[in-house]
Parts: C-alpha cells; sequence; structure tokens
C-alpha cells in the first residue's frame, strides 16, 4: 500500500526557509515520478517541483532558483528546501507519486499525502 506521510511545514517570516519532506512507503522509491504541490485558500492546486524517475527535476518559474528538490533513496524521502520564501509562497504542500511521469497534470497522480502547512508572513 502506498503512502505518503508529508513534515516539517511551519511558520516562517519573509526571507526564511524551510525544508519540508515527503515519506514514501509501499513501492520502490526511485521508480516513481514524485512531485510538491501546492494549494492556497481559495485557489487550485499547483505544481512546484516534479522529479521524475530518471532523477530529472523540473521547477515551476515562481520558484527557480528558490526552491530544491531532492530524495534519500536510502530513507525514501523526497525533500523541498524552500528559501527566500515570499508570503505568495502561503499554502498547504502536498507530495504526490505515480508510476509515470505525470509532469504537472495533478489528475494523473495516482497517490497523494495529507500536505504540510506553510505559512510565510511579511
Amino acid at each position: 500500500q502506498v503512502q505518503l506521510v508529508e513534515s516539517g511545514g511551519g511558520s516562517v517570516q519573509a526571507g526564511g526557509s524551510l525544508k519540508i519532506s515527503c515519506e514514501a512507503s509501499g513501492y520502490t522509491f526511485t521508480s516513481y515520478c514524485m512531485a510538491w504541490f501546492r494549494q492556497a485558500p481559495g485557489k487550485g492546486r499547483e505544481g512546484v517541483a516534479v522529479i521524475a524517475s530518471t532523477g530529472r527535476t523540473t521547477y515551476v518559474d515562481s520558484v527557480k532558483g528558490r526552491f530544491t528538490l531532492s530524495r534519500d533513496n536510502a530513507k525514501n524521502i523526497l525533500y523541498l528546501e524552500m528559501t527566500s520564501l515570499k508570503p505568495e509562497d502561503t499554502a498547504m504542500y502536498y507530495c504526490a507519486a505515480d508510476p509515470w511521469y505525470s509532469g504537472w497534470a495533478t489528475s494523473f497522480y495516482t497517490y497523494w499525502g495529507r500536505g504540510t502547512q506553510v505559512t510565510v508572513s511579511s
């Protein structure tokens, strides 16, 4: 049974940093496409960063140069390190996974975590 559990969210001031984690279980970690999405109140779910099974990473333009995706294959953990945080980064952050490369398409991801809240104050 595939499970994704996010952690590490919190409240920071603008300009600060935060590293959130997604612990995965129930599948071969490196064989799946994984991604971070976020959803702010009243808005749709937005793709933030994707890592293919090959290790290739893609970022949405608004976080390029500020966010870094990485994974610890030994621990089955996907990380999103966020720096130079802005109030507009405030959202619930969700981890998603799928056996196939799914890019930014939320409907293509089979598995989702419950999310971790990130709040950035000005």
